[in-house]
């Protein structure tokens, strides 16, 4: 019988230099940093922890919940043990450095057995001028691009791609790449947190220091042939009464898709839930709505709030006009 409750979950925010206020002013995330550049919405990592909101774990951390019941990960191979995705929110009033992250096998190794970091981003919205680096414009030695980096001259070897809002990136582990001046995004990836800079724009923290560099690992795991150009992938909205979904990524990491719920004038209710496979994860990026539970529970919806579903949960029906991006492990 599937009676495992979801819940509400409070990230964990960073005040990254190159972050801005839209998180507080768009997401009313109330959390008192100035600039706050990324919140983790739903992480079971030292670095950044969420925690439940209301209910039987109120104020336990998303870790100290999934230890007492691990059987919230599911069944599924990729969920044994520890949560394996971390999902966040990305506010990029500046250009982000220029960086690259290693693959499992490389972190594993050299980086204390941890997970390396692939990851997708979803646009929620985007400047008309703004971009994000994927990749090299075109191949690359470790010499010429070590040079480049300490000469100031590396930015001539970076694919730039314009973004608008609804794109989807998918940046495989070595893959060279910076989130541009004014995009809104969230971010799906493993849970891990190994950033390689390879440059930072000779910019200056708060103290007055150069943010350091990592130059060798970074060209240690970097892929250094020239990228293709990003293609947006085919989408496919599939309808049924008060709901419409789409797949955007699939990988061997996590799932993800979006989906588009309208009950407000329907009198079905859409109906959700996790299987015994795996946990699943709504994050709310646009509208406000309440989940209703059988027991006469409910929990309201805003946009910005993240909704953990253990596996085995229980189905909830959604009534309100929101969308979701709605993540499997």
């Amino acid at each position: 019988m599937m009676n495992n409750k979801p819940f509400m979950l409070r990230p964990t925010g960073k005040d990254y230099i190159w972050g801005g206020r839209r998180l507080n002013d768009d997401f009313a995330k109330n959390i008192d940093m100035t600039p706050l550049a990324e919140t983790w919405e739903c992480s079971t990592h030292p670095d950044g922890p969420s925690f439940a909101v209301g209910g039987e774990f109120a104020g336990k951390s998303l870790q100290e919940i999934l230890q007492q019941h691990p059987e919230y990960l599911g069944t599924h191979p990729r969920t044994q043990g520890e949560l394996p995705i971390l999902i966040k929110f990305i506010d990029a009033k500046n250009d982000l450095s220029v960086q690259v992250h290693p693959d499992d096998d490389y972190a594993r190794e050299f980086e204390n057995g941890q997970l390396g970091k692939t990851e997708m981003w979803y646009v929620l919205d985007a400047r008309p001028d703004s971009q994000l680096v994927y990749g090299l414009s075109h191949d690359v030695s470790a010499e010429v691009l070590r040079k480049s980096i300490t000469k100031g001259t590396v930015e001539k070897y970076l694919q730039k791609v314009p973004i608008q809002q609804d794109d989807v990136f998918y940046i495989e582990a070595g893959t060279i790449h910076a989130i541009g001046a004014g995009a809104l995004v969230a971010e799906i990836q493993e849970s891990s947190n190994l950033t390689y800079r390879l440059y930072d724009y000779d910019r200056m923290d708060k103290a007055g220091n150069k943010r350091p560099l990592h130059v060798d690992k970074a060209l240690a795991v970097a892929n250094l042939k020239a990228a293709s150009q990003p293609r947006q992938p085919i989408r496919c909205l599939k309808y049924r009464q008060g709901c419409a979904t789409e797949l955007l990524c699939r990988c061997k990491y996590f799932e993800v898709h979006r989906m588009l719920v309208n009950t407000e004038r329907v009198k079905q209710l859409v109906e959700y839930w996790a299987d015994e496979t795996s946990f699943r994860v709504l994050l709310c990026t646009n509208g406000c709505g309440t989940l209703f539970m059988d027991s006469g529970e409910y929990i309201e919806v805003f946009r910005g709030d993240c909704i953990f579903f253990p596996a085995n949960s229980a189905t909830v029906k959604i009534h309100g006009k929101l969308q979701f991006l709605d993540i499997r492990g």
